[in-house]
């Protein structure tokens, strides 16, 4: 047991804004499985420090919890107009997590048409399922092996829907060499973002989501239905729109309008849209 601090840190709102899925909140503890093993956090609301179970060590977390990000510059880069600072007031200390990169890729696969509650429930299907158990009934997320010699059938039964068969195709790929995931974070964004739609099952929003949580890309921008209504309501009256309000130029105007650190952008106003119901 060991405590974690840095400034601008809100453990709350970075496990519960809906960028990662193998987290809950249980009697004023996160809990979830991360790089295979269990871990428990909580915040103390006063000093800021974090304390933390587990045998992972504190360099990883302050990787996974991004600490070498500026968020005080980044934040400041990003606050563009009244509505972003309004979030940014709210919210501030909400942080990116920095994902396994084939986690993310099968979790955001199976994000597709589903709300969080289902996301996050067919994962934990599927870990009890094709993964390795850990402890207290906790498994970690299966490997690409593990998922290749599924059936279409038998995923279908974690309740995955439609969405088994790509997750199977996909760890297929992987396997065989057909997708290098340490290879994305080389290329460029347009690049990456091509590389992950050839994937059954990956749009425009799913990629950039996981280029955002998984590969570096912060100029991802993911447009789904919340930020296209946040855009078209507060934002649509741009002139880059020109009266047309498309989810693929919500995605150029993002990165044009916000910058370098657009993802950030977006993932501020998606949690003040997800908490508050706004507009």
């Amino acid at each position: 047991m060991y405590t974690l601090f840095r400034d601008n840190f809100n453990l709350n709102y970075t496990l519960d804004c809906g960028q990662v899925f193998r987290w809950d909140y249980i009697d004023s503890w996160w809990v979830g499985v991360v790089n295979g093993e269990v871990a428990r956090l909580q915040q103390d609301p006063k000093s800021g420090e974090v304390l933390v179970k587990s045998r992972l060590s504190r360099s990883f977390f302050e990787n996974y919890f991004r600490f070498d990000d500026d968020l005080d510059s980044i934040l400041q880069n990003v606050n563009k107009d009244e509505f972003m600072g309004d979030a940014i007031r709210k919210y501030r200390g909400l942080r990116l997590i920095r994902q396994d990169p084939w986690e993310c890729l099968i979790s955001y696969m199976l994000a597709t048409a589903w709300s969080i509650p289902n996301i996050k429930r067919g994962i934990s299907v599927m870990c009890r399922n094709y993964g390795k158990e850990i402890e207290d009934g906790h498994y970690s997320f299966p490997e690409p092996h593990s998922l290749v010699h599924a059936c279409d059938d038998d995923l279908r039964g974690c309740k995955l829907g439609f969405r088994g068969g790509r997750v199977i195709k996909a760890a297929r790929h992987v396997e065989q060499g057909d997708l290098l995931l340490d290879d994305i974070f080389e290329l460029d964004y347009n690049a990456a973002k091509q590389r992950l739609m050839f994937l059954e099952g990956i749009g425009e929003k799913v990629a950039d989501c996981i280029l955002l949580f998984a590969f570096e890309k912060m100029e991802a921008f993911p447009v789904d239905t919340h930020v296209e209504k946040v855009v078209r309501t507060v934002y649509g009256h741009h002139d880059f729109f020109n009266g047309v309000v498309t989810k693929s130029k919500i995605g150029n105007w993002g990165r044009m309008y916000f910058g370098e650190y657009c993802g950030y952008a977006q993932q501020y106003f998606f949690y003040q849209k997800r908490l508050e119901g706004l507009i």
